[in-house]
């Protein structure tokens, strides 16, 4: 497995603990709406509300969890393109980015990486970048180095 496919590999690994965890939550609070439909006298719903809302806010979760899932379906590990595009793997001579999902720090082989979205505010900045190419950040300034 190249570098790549083991960045990706770390990205699915995330998504899935997510997706998992958040289709969890999600049935432990129907669950706890069922047996509070039981137990409650007639007209006493003032637990459901914060379950319904959690409920709400949790199937949000694990819609935007899938939507992560669906843009690491889009990225080809072995395609190298000579500017930064989804599924980029971008050195700089700060730090190294693997353009996929937000998920920060990933470590290889004692070798830090950041998984970043290409719609976040760094993304934004080397998204079409090629190497040589500077980028500005919170004051910092850096250097492609290398795109794979």
């Amino acid at each position: 497995m190249n570098l790549k496919e083991h960045l990706l590999q770390a990205c699915y690994s995330y998504v899935n603990k997510r997706i998992a965890s958040y289709k969890d939550e999600i049935e432990t609070i129907k669950e706890s709406i069922e047996n509070n439909d039981k137990s409650n006298d007639e007209g006493d719903d003032s637990g459901n509300g914060k379950l319904f809302n959690d409920l709400e806010l949790h199937a949000q979760y694990l819609s935007d969890a899938s939507k992560m899932l669906d843009t690491l379906k889009l990225i080809n590990s072995k395609i190298a393109n000579t500017n930064v595009v989804l599924g980029s793997l971008v050195k700089t001579t700060s730090n190294t980015y693997f353009i996929s999902i937000s998920v920060g720090k990933i470590e290889i082989e004692n070798d830090t990486y950041f998984g970043i979205s290409q719609h976040s505010p760094i993304g934004q900045l080397l998204k079409g970048k090629s190497v040589g190419d500077t980028v500005s950040f919170n004051n910092n300034t850096f250097t492609v180095t290398e795109i794979k």
